[in-house]
């Protein structure tokens, strides 16, 4: 780490305490409370609110407002906008991975390659958004004088557990594939 690197995390003590993200809006907490996320050595790195029922009907339901917007873009469209994910994130790559090796407890090697990974795997749901209905759909073979046709079609929302073992790298595998099928997704992190 370099010295001025060193001096500016020495200097900003600035407090985090993150806010819901829903609906395009940073809201707080319904009920104001937070929980303490710690790094895997169990020091402190910030506060997460702690959503209530109402805060998760309230995702829900954005969610569900957000659905037809989404679902109705085109394929094309789609593609273009987790690409622009990955470039946004291909930009913050030592951010990232300083708060991945910090959170996890990884090297900084470990972490730079999970950011990395995590921006590949933008890219690469990005290109598929475009070829899913090809791949999964098609002309199903019927007797008769008859058409079936299978054309994939987005769900609605879905709800994602983030998985705690890979907290950067998991979050992204299982929001990307939702998204790029034209779902929407309310993330339980």
């Amino acid at each position: 780490m370099s010295e001025k690197s060193e001096k500016h995390d020495e200097r900003l003590s600035v407090l985090k305490t993150y806010k819901l993200f829903v609906g395009g809006t940073f809201p707080r907490s319904e009920s104001g409370r937070v929980y303490e996320v710690t790094d895997s050595q169990g020091r402190w790195l910030a506060n997460a609110p702690l959503a209530s029922r109402k805060d998760a009907r309230d995702a829900v339901v954005a969610a569900r407002k957000a659905f037809g917007g989404w679902s109705g873009a085109t394929a094309y469209n789609r593609g273009q906008i987790l690409y622009r994910i990955a470039e946004m994130l291909e930009g913050r790559r030592d951010q990232f991975g300083h708060e991945v090796a910090r959170a996890e407890g990884l090297s900084r090697a470990k972490a730079t390659a999970a950011v990395e990974a995590a921006i590949d795997r933008w890219v690469w749901y990005a290109g598929w958004t475009d070829k899913i209905a090809q791949v999964a759909g098609g002309g199903n073979p019927v007797a008769g004088p008859f058409f079936n046709v299978s054309s994939p079609e987005p769900t609605g929302v879905v709800a994602v557990l983030a998985p705690q073992e890979s907290s950067f790298l998991g979050l992204v595998s299982v929001i990307a594939p939702v998204i790029a099928t034209g779902n929407t997704a309310v993330v339980v992190a």
